[in-house]
């Protein structure tokens, strides 16, 4: 098997924008924005590894060559190499870089943000495109300019929910690479949110659950057509106009979280009338008056390979509705709690769904009647759980450093360091 070439190893201009030029100074910045200490530097200030990391024996004075004697003019000096002469062990600067980067990929997030401080050809390695494919900064307080550093470094999963995030300050125009991205509530403003997925075209994954956005951030969304899952939930701040257009446009949709956005009737009926019909999974709970039993005939006619549907908290939901439900021929999971024109009675009705495998009805039915509901419908599960799990990044355990089911490798084990 024969050695890849060092030539065929990517290049800086290759993996790495060009905002992430060897720079001690903001590099020394960008660890201080992510709570990381600096090593200090080299004393050698320049491409070697520093002493401390060399493991030599003292060199030798250099060796002289005999020359003939009409030479005697001439002398010539074999140069010493630190590694030729060393006995106990071997320099790091030695070896190629596809052994360096193997070394790096054991680094954590930290450690790896300190070496790049060592040298221009560490700080290129550092950023090589092949250890940032997976991001995970949780609850960080990630001052500006920190994704702006980090995101163009070739990252395709990026888990950050629940973090401060500052002006990204971007130096590049190019577009990320990423695919699955989850900043869940976030502390960002829609500026700075828009211009991370202004840059973004090849998202499979979205969420932005409890968000502010705004319609260029929608219409942004909408220029990713392989776009999977999407969840939404409780986001406010955009027009019914650029939903239409997102929902048009994002016509590979399985998953989609629509629950308690700030959403009008209009806003309901944009979201029933232009969802794509491979949409399997939907929630569009939360809207009281706003959800008609006309919006689930429109819905199911437009979604008929629905295999979890969620209309819970729609005060205008009645057993009518039923027949509509009993069209969609893959239904398995359906949550209808605190939809209170719906009686406990009435409920019995589904048990017609052949297919329907857990009901939610929270809220409409009492501990008492619960068991008589079960009695009526043994082979369905009914209120099994409290949450729908429909386009989340994260179910269950939040410690958990997976998004959709992806792990992350580079991770801030203590977000409070921050």
């Amino acid at each position: 098997m024969y050695r890849k070439h060092l030539q065929e190893i990517p290049s800086s201009s290759t993996n790495v924008s060009t905002s992430l030029e060897w720079d001690p100074g903001k590099t020394s910045e960008l660890l201080s924005g992510m709570g990381v200490s600096a090593l200090k530097k080299d004393r050698l200030g320049n491409e070697n590894t520093p002493q401390d990391l060399l493991v030599s024996s003292p060199c030798l004075p250099p060796k002289r060559q005999k020359v003939k004697d009409n030479e005697k003019d001439f002398v010539i000096v074999r140069r010493p190499w630190l590694l030729r002469e060393a006995e106990s062990g071997i320099s790091l600067d030695a070896l190629p870089d596809e052994l360096l980067l193997a070394i790096f990929a054991y680094l954590p997030l930290k450690d790896l943000l300190k070496v790049s401080m060592i040298c221009k050809r560490w700080h290129r390695l550092s950023f090589d495109e092949s250890l940032w494919q997976t991001l995970d900064l949780t609850g960080g307080n990630l001052l500006p300019g920190v994704l702006g550093q980090l995101l163009p470094a070739g990252v395709t999963v990026f888990r950050c929910p629940r973090s401060c995030i500052g002006d990204p300050l971007f130096k590049t125009s190019n577009f990320l690479k990423i695919q699955h991205l989850d900043l869940s509530n976030c502390t960002v403003s829609a500026a700075d949110l828009h211009s991370i997925l202004c840059l973004c075209e090849k998202l499979q994954n979205l969420s932005l659950e409890g968000l502010v956005l705004s319609d260029s951030i929608i219409k942004s969304i909408a220029r990713n057509p392989s776009l999977i899952r999407l969840n939404l939930c409780g986001c406010s701040g955009f027009s019914a106009e650029a939903l239409e257009l997102m929902l048009s446009s994002c016509s590979m949709l399985e998953e989609l979280n629509l629950s308690w956005c700030e959403f009008t009737a209009t806003h309901v009926k944009a979201a029933v009338n232009h969802v794509t019909s491979k949409i399997t999974q939907l929630n569009l709970s939360g809207y009281r008056e706003n959800l008609q039993i006309a919006d689930v005939k429109t819905l199911v006619e437009r979604c008929p390979l629905l295999v979890h549907l969620d209309l819970s908290d729609s005060m205008m939901l009645k057993p009518e509705c039923f027949q509509y439900f009993k069209q969609l021929v893959f239904l398995q999971h359906l949550c209808l709690s605190r939809c209170y024109q719906i009686s406990p009675a009435a409920l019995v009705e589904l048990g017609e769904i052949r297919t329907l495998k857990t009901l939610q009805v929270f809220g409409i039915v009492t501990d008492s009647s619960l068991q008589l509901l079960e009695e009526a419908l043994p082979d369905m599960k009914i209120n099994g759980s409290h949450f729908t799990s429909i386009a989340r990044p994260t179910v269950g355990n939040k410690k958990s450093h997976e998004i959709w089911g992806i792990k992350c490798r580079l991770t801030l084990r203590n977000p409070s360091f921050l």
